[in-house]
């Protein structure tokens, strides 16, 4: 029997409406944050489950499944040296950042008080900044935080919209902030051209896409 057939029938709420089909496909717990995950680019399943803190390894292969037989996300295996088996996005799954975005802003006047039992990381804060980074000019853009570095694709069509760890080419910036000042980007109290004049962002570089993020 394949994979495909073994995975348990989809519950839906079974009404002809285009936002109850979407929850249908969406609403389970854990499917957004995997969706968020991927957008930073192909993840094996232990670097999901390593960034999903709280999530059972059963509940994530479900939702993985889930996610692969309704056209979010594909499997495949990496060629040698890797030989590893990777998650990805599809194109249909990538068309969900502005929902994923916009529910991040919606969100951000609840992250005014980190609690201690919050779990945090670098490459989360990559969402509100994709929106505090928008503008003309395409390049890639690298961020240092306290907790960690991420990267983020300026003008990204087709691929990553953002990634974990440092870029793999040499960035077009380098943004040097805390994970304070970002949260503030994220809610709108502060633009990037306030935080850059308050000291509170460093940018550096010599090229466009750094003057622009100096000087917008």
């Amino acid at each position: 029997m394949s994979r495909l057939r073994r995975m348990s029938p989809r519950r839906s709420y079974d009404q002809y409406c285009s936002a109850a089909r979407a929850l249908d496909a969406l609403g389970d717990r854990w499917t957004l944050l995997i969706v968020r995950e991927l957008f930073a680019g192909p993840r094996r399943y232990t670097d999901l489950h390593a960034d999903l803190p709280g999530v059972s390894t059963d509940v994530l292969a479900s939702r993985l499944k889930d996610m692969e037989r309704d056209g979010l996300a594909t499997r495949r295996r990496l060629p040698p040296p890797g030989a590893a088996y990777v998650y990805e996005l599809t194109g249909r799954g990538r068309e969900l950042l502005p929902v994923l975005q916009a529910l991040g802003e919606w969100g951000a006047p609840l992250l005014a008080e980190r609690r201690p039992t919050d779990a945090v990381r670098a490459h989360w804060f990559a969402l509100p900044l994709l929106r505090s980074l928008a503008g003309p000019g395409d390049g890639t853009v690298q961020v240092r935080l306290d907790e960690g570095e991420f990267h983020v694709r300026r003008g990204a069509q087709d691929g990553p919209a953002y990634g974990e760890g440092p870029a793999p080419e040499e960035p077009d910036a380098l943004l040097t902030l805390d994970a304070e000042v970002c949260a503030a980007l994220g809610r709108g109290e502060l633009t990037l051209r306030e935080a850059v004049r308050d000291g509170r962002v460093t940018v550096t570089g010599e090229g466009t896409l750094a003057k622009t993020l100096r000087e917008s």
